[in-house]
């Protein structure tokens, strides 16, 4: 055999492809001529974490990348050890009789009385993989097959070390995609950050707010469905020190159970059926950043306990690696659930509770702040007239805001939201009365308040303009103490006073209101 032409015929196929099943397929119909092999696989040995991984491999039938990882088991590994003492090169004439053949024939499906000639491949001092050819029956391969195969151990190994870069710069791009894919997602769903009732009904919660966003401890936002607790994370994250890192969302009602590990801790690469390329998870996007975790009422048990070691390691491994990711990211957590009732009954980790309570906020319903009404059914009217392209504003009809002052709300904003939308259509971008709302449960009639009788359109400020005076009628110009126009409207009585001075509202010793 001409050795020259050997070398240079081989290293044309070994290196003719950048897809490394291409290149060892071509290869192995070539070395068919001088090396009695039926199959070859490419695999590597990672000596750290004690796995190996099934890279690709090529027979008759042509090359393919399996990606197939596995854990070597302890008579392996033995003699395998930190690696010093495995051999450059290893002949096996009866694969199927020893440990380290049987784990490698069960992993390529082989069976029957096989044979196994294997190589190191490195580049310096850096290994880059194991190459493994294979044929049916005993003492197959001889020391002079080992001697062609030796001969090509440096193309081999700089053909794989280049597909390897290949691969990773393609995963690489893919994830960058998926990056850009999810931020854009994210960006199209965001929400106006005005946070409507800051200054009245929602001013409690704002000020817990204000004191624990600058920190990291974990926040629990607790509320009915619809109060808005998603817009009061956004709050918290931005008016904290990661404002201009990740702001990362996670439903856990809406994540299947079979999913939500790979949802929040990601996945490599053959990890399951359908993982055709690594996924990093919510939490690993959110590094640096928060990560908000609504209806964690609802998440498996399972993944309670995995989301409790990452609340106190900040740490985790994706599904299918033994790769520990560590993680920084704020936890803010919201329910409309009785987190307490769960823990009792055994469907809630105490543990996790506890770990996610350090500084837990309640937001009221909308129905005990009524006085936010009339600012969010006016935000919800330019908001629909935006983006239903009406030509006109429209305006509210004479007791249309006390028609829903005095509704239960039990959707909350999220109902009301819908409620303008439907009078808006209803009417057609006109007056709207919100007399055909489908509201079943009104939670009281109040005393009707006096009103201009001119249909003119209700702008922000008058309508809040409205409510307040409404308040002073029934105080009788009160503002502060327990029956005062403050404590009605849940406010402080200098920010209502100031608020009035703003508005034009006349308020003192002078001013009488009956």
């Amino acid at each position: 055999m001409d050795e020259n032409k050997f070398f240079r015929e081989a290293t044309l196929r070994i290196c003719g492809s950048i897809e490394i099943e291409k290149a060892l397929f071509d290869c192995l119909d070539y070395l068919k001529n001088f090396i009695p092999a039926e199959s070859v696989y490419l695999h590597f040995i990672d000596l750290k974490e004690k796995t190996g991984v099934v890279y690709a491999m090529a027979d008759g039938g042509g090359g393919r990348q399996l990606n197939i990882r596995f854990d070597y088991p302890a008579p392996v590994w033995r003699l395998i050890g930190d690696g010093s003492d495995l051999p450059e090169e290893v002949l096996l004439d009866r694969a199927d009789k020893g440990a380290l053949g049987k784990h490698m024939l069960k992993i390529a499906g082989l069976s029957g009385i096989r044979s196994l000639m294997m190589m190191r491949l490195s580049l310096g001092s850096k290994e880059v993989g194991v190459i493994a050819f294979e044929a049916r029956g005993e003492s197959r391969f001889r020391r002079e097959h080992l001697h062609r195969l030796r001969l090509l151990q440096s193309p081999f190994a700089v053909a794989i070390s280049n597909s390897r870069r290949y691969i990773e710069l393609l995963e690489l791009k893919n994830l960058l995609a998926d990056d850009n894919k999810y931020l854009q997602q994210e960006l199209l769903s965001q929400k106006s950050d005005e946070i409507i009732g800051a200054d009245f009904g929602l001013k409690h919660v704002m000020q817990q707010v204000n004191k624990v966003a600058p920190l990291s401890s974990p926040v629990l936002l607790m509320g009915e469905t619809g109060v808005g607790k998603e817009v009061i994370a956004n709050a918290i994250h931005k008016y904290s020190s990661r404002r201009n890192e990740p702001f990362i969302k996670v439903n856990c009602g809406a994540i299947s159970e079979t999913l939500i590990d790979s949802e929040l801790f990601g996945h490599v690469r053959g990890a399951f059926t359908g993982a055709f390329e690594n996924k990093r998870g919510r939490f690993e996007r959110a590094h640096q950043g928060s990560i908000f975790l609504d209806e964690i009422g609802e998440l498996p048990k399972a993944a309670q306990l995995r989301l409790l070691r990452v609340l106190q390691e900040m740490e985790f491994e994706p599904v299918g690696s033994a790769k520990t990711i560590k993680v920084d990211a704020r936890v803010i957590a919201a329910t409309n659930r009785n987190l307490e009732d769960m823990v009792a009954e055994g469907s809630f980790r105490k543990d996790l509770y506890f770990r996610l309570k350090v500084f837990p906020i309640y937001i009221p319903p909308l129905r005990e702040r009524a006085c936010d009404i009339p600012a969010l059914t006016q935000y919800f009217m330019h908001k629909k007239y935006r983006e239903m392209g009406f030509a006109e504003y429209p305006s509210l009809a004479p007791g249309a805001v006390k028609r829903l002052e005095a509704y239960e709300w039990p959707g909350n904003v999220r109902e009301l939201e819908n409620a303008v939308e439907r009078a808006m259509i209803v009417s057609g971008g006109k007056t709207l009365h919100f007399d055909d709302s489908g509201f079943e449960k009104p939670r009281c009639v109040p005393e009707e308040a006096p009103h201009d009788a001119e249909d003119s359109p209700a702008m922000l400020d008058e309508v809040i303009s409205s409510h307040i005076i409404k308040m002073l009628h029934r105080t009788k110009g009160k503002i502060n103490g327990e029956d005062g126009a403050a404590r009605a409207m849940g406010v402080n009585p200098a920010t209502l006073r100031n608020k009035m001075r703003k508005l034009g509202i006349p308020f003192g010793r002078g001013v009488q209101y009956k």
